[in-house]
């Protein structure tokens, strides 16, 4: 029962997350640090790939409502991790804010791919 509940709470963040770059893409934008140029295309992409890839992520999940759909839940905030700390080494962002994300991001990875994918098969 606790697993089901985390698992409800892990998808619902992530849905909200992807609200915020879905629905406020200028707030997003400015929350991590990319500077706005002469085109609208930022403001396209964070709906896109911010926004609304994690909004319907969640949204699918939870409508799946099965361990292996909360495990690929996991495996989507792994490889947002594993972006965030090779940036961290080749990229040099405010390490702060990267480590932070980043942590956020692994945390969930592990929690739902651990807890979910015994249960999966």
């Amino acid at each position: 029962m606790m697993i089901t509940a985390l698992n409800v709470i892990a998808a619902l963040l992530t849905i909200g997350f992807g609200l915020f770059g879905f629905l406020a893409p200028s707030f997003t934008a400015s929350a991590l640090d990319l500077a706005p140029t002469d085109s609208n295309m930022g403001l396209s992409e964070m709906r896109a790939s911010v926004g609304g890839l994690f909004v319907v992520t969640g949204l699918v999940v939870l409508f799946l409502n099965n361990p292996m759909a909360y495990a690929m839940l996991g495996v989507v905030y792994g490889g947002a991790a594993l972006g965030r700390f090779v940036s961290v080494v080749l990229d040099n962002p405010p390490l702060v804010k990267a480590a932070t994300f980043g942590g956020i991001e692994l945390a969930l990875a592990i929690w739902l791919i651990l807890a979910n994918i015994n249960r999966a098969a």
